[in-house]
């Protein structure tokens, strides 16, 4: 168990800035290593599993921080943070925090047409749309959509659109865009597991790795409720590989640090291939 005796009466101060993906930075592949038997499984060069394992972590003595910049109380349930802000507002939480980081994988190659998502009405909302000056209003219940601002596609508004993103969206309409992975064989980086409702929860896939006999392992990450630091699980289940956790889509039950799910409805976002 880890404690910070020295900073839990002070807040962290970090402004948002673009994510930069550098091999000097201590990253999800670097920091973990595969238990005993396994090795680290590759993907594809500028891929979002490629993202996700390369992803740079926060310092390992760096405290598990909430919205408002605040270390929580509980710091023994994470094994890393990565390094992403989470914004000022309650509001980049467990399906959040998977979206946050396929936006950020989308803009870092430059394929704007693709970021979108779906909000829990039904509707859809486009950064292409955001930055030419679309905005939100709601009117019972529903949203609707007006042009109200000046273009502009910096970061800075990407961001913006981000937390728009997470005040509309949530388990349900992230559930409702991604399919079922039917085969354990299947499972890879990136893939999902949710339970959708008010409140559900998402942890998502951020490492795999593989023994001589087939054998796969995972490293599962999320945010949660207050939004806070994007963090990679502990498993509570099994001392001997944690963090990495055994995945069966078929087992009854997946015990995380944090959350239950039963049974284990693992998924993948329907745009990628």
């Amino acid at each position: 168990m880890i404690f910070f005796p020295c900073i839990f009466n002070a807040q962290v101060i970090e402004t948002t800035r673009e994510i930069e993906m550098s091999a000097e930075n201590s990253t999800i592949k670097t920091r973990f290593k595969a238990p005993q038997g396994y090795r680290w499984e590759t993907d594809p060069t500028e891929s979002f599993e490629d993202f996700l394992i390369n992803f740079p972590l926060k310092p390992e003595t760096f405290p598990l921080r909430d919205y408002r910049n605040l270390p929580l109380g509980k710091q023994y349930h994470h094994a890393a943070i990565l390094d992403i802000d989470v914004g000022e507002k309650d509001l980049q939480q467990c399906a959040d925090a998977w979206m946050r980081l396929y936006g950020e994988y989308l803009w870092l190659h430059q394929r704007y047409d693709e970021i979108e998502f779906e909000f829990t009405s039904g509707q859809k909302m486009s950064w292409n749309d955001y930055k030419k000056g679309v905005r939100t209003t709601e009117d019972n219940d529903r949203v609707k959509f007006h042009k109200t601002a000046k273009y502009s596609d910096s970061y800075a508004n990407f961001r913006e659109y981000m937390d728009l993103v997470f005040q509309y969206a949530g388990t349900i309409s992230l559930d409702r865009e991604t399919v079922p992975v039917l085969k354990n064989s299947d499972i890879r980086v990136g893939d999902i597991i949710i339970k959708p409702g008010s409140p559900g929860h998402a942890v998502f896939i951020v490492g795999s790795a593989r023994n001589s006999v087939g054998k796969r392992v995972f490293l599962l990450a999320e945010s949660y409720m207050p939004a806070q630091d994007i963090h990679i699980l502990k498993n509570p289940v099994n001392s001997r590989i944690s963090p990495w956790y055994e995945l069966d889509i078929n087992a009854p039950k997946l015990m995380t640090a944090k959350y239950l799910f039963a049974p284990v409805p693992i998924k993948r976002f329907k745009r990628i291939k």
